[in-house]
């Protein structure tokens, strides 16, 4: 019987590749805005001659893909508390990035407290994988190499710091408009309430303790502590917002499935980093389809969402070999999304009273 339940699961995960639902709301100009956030800015500093600040930005911009359905005035008041945690998490990557060890220490501690705000406070969608990223993101391009930053700590933060303001200035245009100016605000408290988290929070919260700690380590013994962060992020994204065990077997077999083909398209588009103002147009064009695509189809939006972290990574850092990066990051991604799917035994179904 247990077999019969998992085999029709997966048979409804399988399916849900190929399906396309439609989405709550047209998206479209919530996908303008995140593409705006990230482009404007690269694209600015690309044609000041500063293509590797711009690119840094980048990160900043993630601040952008929260509470994207709510009201500008409504973003006004929640942006500035998640772009807090952001530039936290890259203060404490750049301030550990030369220490491999503690580096990965870090990365289990703001996985575990970032996933613990965001459901205490219910931040919602895309949750603390973006938190996570940036903190690894901060560690990677400003790590060490023969004992020399690869890149300036305090010039990674100021740009994420512009890249996050300029961001938060695009979420407010829509307040230039008086039907958008005479919306009701609910008050912080409310936009995010708590801290508060019940036993379905706290069984994910435990969930992705144990996810973080297995994947960090396996990736750091096994493969390369800087690529534990990609692992990493892979089950916290993985458990997601859901007890359901049905629920992290299907968004596992979307991570992997879209991160494998996101790799391949990687490889195709991988030659345009060579040329700074097509590599803005291609960030801005798939921050664009991502956000119109995430909330039908996850691995969808992984296809593109994977050759985006991997262009910014790789330009961020100087490039390197192509293949063997795609390679690198389907591999973290397939052992975070198994350690985070083999978390579902953590569960334990919730009996009911009897009448």
């Amino acid at each position: 019987m247990q077999f019969e339940r998992i085999a029709a699961a997966l048979r409804r995960a399988m399916r849900s590749l190929f399906e396309l639902p439609p989405g709550p709301d047209p998206r479209y100009w919530i996908a303008t805005r995140a593409a705006l956030s990230m482009g404007a800015p690269l694209g600015l500093l690309t044609l000041l001659g500063y293509e590797s600040l711009g690119l840094q930005t980048a990160a900043g911009s993630f601040v952008a893909l929260f509470a994207a359905s709510a009201g500008a005035a409504e973003r006004a008041k929640v942006l500035p508390v998640v772009g807090g945690i952001l530039l936290l998490c890259a203060g404490l990557g750049v301030l550990l990035a030369p220490w491999p060890a503690l580096l990965v220490t870090g990365l289990v501690v703001v996985a575990i407290l970032t996933s613990g705000l965001a459901f205490a406070f219910r931040i919602g969608p895309p949750g603390a994988v973006f938190f996570v990223l940036v903190y690894g993101l901060a560690g990677n391009i400003t790590t060490e190499v023969d004992g020399v930053r690869l890149n300036s700590p305090t010039a990674f933060l100021v740009a994420i710091m512009a890249g996050m303001l300029f961001a938060y200035l695009v979420a407010l245009t829509p307040l230039l408009r008086r039907t958008e100016r005479a919306r009701d605000v609910r008050p912080l408290r409310e936009l995010l309430p708590g801290p508060w988290v019940g036993p379905g929070e706290i069984e994910l919260i435990a969930r992705i303790a144990v996810a973080s700690i297995v994947g960090a380590l396996v990736t750091a013994l096994l493969l390369d502590p800087h690529r534990a962060y990609w692992t990493v992020a892979a089950s916290v994204a993985v458990v997601g917002l859901s007890t359901a065990r049905s629920y992290s077997l299907t968004r596992g077999l979307h991570r992997m499935t879209g991160t494998l083909l996101g790799a391949v398209v990687y490889l195709v588009i991988a030659p345009l980093s060579e040329h700074p103002i097509l590599l803005v147009l291609v960030f801005t064009v798939l921050q664009f389809i991502i956000e119109v695509v995430v909330v039908r189809n996850y691995a969808l939006a992984l296809v593109f969402i994977t050759p985006l972290v991997l262009l910014l990574v790789g330009a961020a850092m100087g490039g390197g070999d192509h293949f063997a990066s795609a390679g690198e990051r389907v591999i973290d991604t397939v052992v975070g999304s198994l350690i985070a799917i083999l978390t579902v035994l953590i569960h334990r179904p919730r009996r009911s009273l009897p009448e």
